[in-house]
């Protein structure tokens, strides 16, 4: 026993040394993406923001078929002609996912309509944008529900059936914001960081779950109408993301069974800078890029 707790220690290393080598040449080099011409993709949120444009890119790339979710059936309505339009078929469901009820019914319905669903994109989110002095109460009850605790209750109610069929993917469209958050949208930053938590812990959890993945994506600040009025000081350095180049960046990381993304890769830097400096420093780097005051002429929608 002592003989093979020696053995692993030893490998320990190598293997690591291995899987680093693994991952950078894989960034470097084209590697097979899934094919999506089997898959059932339900996207929450899917009405508007990156959500319609995610639904258009799974469309694009070969899904089966497209599921949407949403509060406000017009937008709904209107991806979901849109994507029917262009070949795929589309069917949406109105459905609020911080409703743990409403939830399970409308999956039980789009498994009778529909069918299974094998990748689940869990998108919808709201931001108060407020401080949390003058946040109100149900509003930020109502960011936690939406964008933390919803993911619990579609994750609940899709996730056995990926696992019985050994076929599927959840996906998080996350935040920046968890890692590195900021005045005046304490409400969000907070959720997401929850978010994150949720999706490491069920990534880590599914390592010996044959057939089933997850991906978590980190962009930076997009360029939707969530966050309109967000303030970057120097954007020509720091440009906003076009939702549509997320939405292309998340399903090629899906077919490429990719865990995390970041986005821009830039990020990545922020993350380690974090785990390093004097919180002194990193109060600096808030002044400078102007995040103390990004806030303060958010307008988006809620």
């Amino acid at each position: 026993m002592e003989l093979k707790s020696a053995c692993r220690m030893f490998l320990f290393p190598v293997q690591m040394l291995y899987h680093i080598i693994r991952a950078s040449l894989s960034s470097l080099l084209p590697s097979r993406r899934k094919d999506l011409s089997r898959e059932v993709v339900l996207i929450t949120g899917g009405g508007r923001g990156i959500g319609r444009h995610l639904a258009k890119e799974f469309a694009k790339q070969g899904a089966r078929k497209v599921i949407l979710w949403g509060r406000t059936e017009k937008c709904l309505k209107e991806t979901a002609e849109e994507i029917t339009l262009s070949g795929t078929e589309c069917h949406y469901f109105l459905c609020d996912v911080a409703n743990r009820e409403e939830v399970y019914k409308q999956a039980k319905v789009v498994r009778e309509k529909v069918g299974d669903v094998t990748i689940l994109v869990n998108n919808a989110a709201v931001v108060h944008g407020k401080s949390l002095m003058d946040s109100d109460d149900d509003a930020l009850l109502k960011s936690q529900h939406i964008n933390t605790m919803g993911q619990f209750w579609t994750t609940k109610a899709f996730l056995p059936r990926m696992l019985e069929l050994q076929h599927g993917h959840v996906v998080c469209i996350n935040s920046i914001l968890s890692q590195s958050p900021i005045p005046g949208a304490i409400d969000y930053c907070t959720s997401k960081a929850s978010s994150m938590a949720f999706m490491e812990s069920l990534t880590l959890g599914l390592l010996d779950c044959p057939g089933v993945a997850c991906t978590t994506v980190l962009p930076f600040h997009t360029n939707t109408e969530m966050f309109q009025g967000m303030r970057v000081r120097f954007p020509q350095l720091f440009p906003p993301l076009r939702p549509e180049v997320v939405a292309q960046r998340t399903v090629d990381a899906v077919r490429a069974d990719k865990a995390f993304l970041y986005l821009p890769w830039t990020m990545h830097a922020l993350v380690i800078l974090k785990s390093f400096m004097p919180q002194a420093a990193l109060e600096e780097i808030h002044k400078f890029s102007g995040s103390y005051t990004c806030m303060n002429t958010f307008k988006g929608r809620t």
